[in-house]
């Protein structure tokens, strides 16, 4: 299934678990300097030719996260993709819990699906990882701070844009399970959330692991937006489930249906 990632690819940065990707080996965007900035004492107006070689620079590196982080997700069978924030630690019960769940949806022959880095991301990666019979796959963001790939991704990706790292994770995945996190698994969240709502893609299972965590947002969610501003309909509360049971958690996995968006 992954025969065109057992090596480094001349064009590409992807890579494999036996291979550690040179965070420098893409070299950072360049900023075009602005009015009244400095480069060795000398000024530097931005002309046009600055922006458009800008457009074309970024066009470029968009369509590379694009077509890599696809490419790999075309070739697995049937996904499901596990968010959480990178700042719970092993012995955090949200980590024991997402590692248990991950390894069982590997042994169902799913492709676990991360965000690459660690915390939740990690022990999503490595429960998938020691359930074999699906790939475990880490979508990385570089960042100059907390995020760093865990070692448990068979297969992994660097993305240098959030938007296109989204894309790959999220894109035709047969289940969306979200852990505790931050403001990055709520914006994950939110976005799927309002593609169902607004059927830009099929219905899906929503599942939100961590009763103590979600029950205050979908308090939020059904006495505010729906009850007191009317800003969603009544039934959008039932696209997603709040649940912290593994066996009910499987089943829908087990008979969600196949995506090919």
């Amino acid at each position: 299934m992954f025969d065109f990632l057992k090596k480094k690819n001349d064009d590409s940065n992807i890579v494999t678990t036996n291979e550690t990707l040179d965070r420098d080996e893409i070299e950072p965007e360049s900023q075009p300097v602005r009015s009244g900035e400095s480069v060795t004492g000398v000024q530097k107006e931005v002309t046009r030719a600055d922006v458009e070689q800008e457009f074309e620079d970024r066009f470029t590196r968009i369509n590379k996260e694009v077509r890599d982080g696809l490419s790999i997700v075309k070739d697995l069978p049937k996904s499901v993709s596990i968010f959480g924030s990178a700042r719970l630690l092993p012995a955090h019960p949200m980590y024991v819990k997402a590692s248990s769940l991950a390894k069982k949806i590997s042994e169902e022959g799913f492709a676990v699906i991360s965000g690459g880095g660690p915390g939740i991301m990690e022990a999503a990666n490595c429960g998938a990882k020691e359930g074999k019979n699906g790939a475990s796959v880490g979508f990385n963001i570089k960042l100059p701070y907390e995020q760093h790939p865990n070692t448990c991704a068979t297969h992994t990706l660097d993305f240098h844009y959030f938007f296109s790292r989204k894309l790959a994770l999220t894109f035709s995945a047969e289940a969306y399970i979200y852990f505790p996190g931050g403001f990055g698994t709520f914006d994950e969240f939110f976005e799927i959330l309002t593609l169902v709502q607004t059927k830009k893609i099929e219905q899906v299972p929503i599942i939100l692991v961590g009763e103590d965590f979600w029950r205050p947002l979908d308090a939020l969610i059904k006495n505010l937006l729906r009850d007191t501003y009317k800003t969603i309909d009544v039934k959008d509360t039932d696209l997603y489930l709040i649940t912290d049971d593994e066996e009910v958690i499987m089943n829908i996995i087990r008979n969600a249906k196949m995506r090919i968006e």
